[in-house]
């Protein structure tokens, strides 16, 4: 029989997974990732990379070609019942019943995970209170923003109290006030102990939340590593400073002496651009470098990689700005 795993060990561990739909769509290709309890890991990845399939493959859902996933100290594919008492599951689009009130909605998920009917009661009003639907718990599904209704299928996916719960794409469709309120509700879940697989396009999102973030495309997990060792990987900040056209020979001499890179000049924006390895200390370096020159710049800033630029350098694919519905 499965035991809980060890403290040290993973909570979440795949090898190898590999799932194809008819002959030639291989939406998992040797899929391998792993993380510790207590934290929310971010899956990033274009439209059809393989994120929806993974969490498929993890929440027991969808069996795959081969390969291995443990959830939980659970092998998921060995043991799809054990597993499921273990995880929470809220998919792309609330799966809740339009025409029973919120607090239905809640205490019938939970009778399904096997609660007693007052033991579903009191978990589906502690959770309604928590996610703050306590107001709207009596009436029908039907009468709720789309904010409400994410909150409430979350709200569904907490009430069997999940080691694990994996969120694909939970703020899809929303507004931004509603997507921070979620943003601060996932804090907390994890904060009070649960471990969140998320799966989000919203850049911004992953580079919030997640302690660690994998980037899936073609069915691969392509890179892994904090928001920052991946931001890294391109290179570090750069300086951009703009200075009066008779100091710009002067100024770029001094950049490059100060900094060990050659200032690039852009002729539209007439703005040079300069590695800055050490971050703030190069803007500190550069500045005094040309103050001691009598050179003021203008409009110096220290642009650093965003997760959209390493999304585009590893995926080579166009972010699009996604608008809520």
């Amino acid at each position: 029989m499965p035991t809980p795993p060890h403290p040290q060990d993973p909570i979440v561990e795949v090898h190898d997974l590999v799932h194809t739909f008819g002959r030639d769509i291989r939406a998992l290709d040797g899929v391998s990732l792993a993380f510790d309890a207590g934290m929310v890991y971010a899956l990033l990845g274009p439209n059809g990379a393989g994120k929806t399939t993974l969490i498929r493959v993890l929440a027991t859902l969808l069996r795959p070609d081969s390969g291995s996933a443990q959830v939980a100290g659970v092998d998921v594919l060995a043991h799809p019942t054990r597993a499921r008492t273990r995880i929470g599951l809220a998919g792309q689009f609330a799966a809740v019943d339009d025409y029973l009130t919120g607090r239905e909605n809640v205490r019938m998920i939970g009778r399904l995970y096997g609660l007693s009917g007052a033991e579903a009661k009191r978990r589906a009003d502690d959770i309604l209170e928590g996610i703050g639907l306590t107001d709207a718990a009596s009436r029908a599904v039907k009468t709720y923003s789309g904010g409400m209704r994410r909150r409430l299928d979350l709200a569904a996916s907490l009430v069997g109290r999940p080691q694990v719960l994996f969120l694909d794409e939970p703020t899809t469709g929303i507004d931004p006030r509603n997507r921070a309120d979620l943003w601060t509700l996932i804090r907390q879940l994890v904060d009070d102990g649960t471990t969140v697989l998320l799966t989000t396009q919203y850049l911004e999102e992953a580079d919030r939340l997640a302690e660690r973030i994998g980037v899936i495309d073609h069915g691969r997990i392509i890179s892994e590593g904090t928001s920052d060792e991946l931001k890294d990987t391109l290179g570090g900040a750069m300086l951009e400073l703009s200075v009066e056209p008779e100091h710009r020979e002067a100024a770029q001499g001094l950049l490059r002496d100060a900094l060990g890179d050659e200032p690039v000049l852009d002729p539209e924006t007439e703005r040079f651009r300069v590695t800055a390895p050490d971050g703030t200390r190069s803007l500190l370096v550069a500045i005094r470098a040309l103050d001691a020159a009598g050179i003021e710049p203008d409009d110096v800033r220290l642009i650093k990689p965003t997760l959209d630029d390493v999304f585009l350098q590893l995926t080579d694919t166009d972010v699009q700005p996604e608008v809520a519905s």
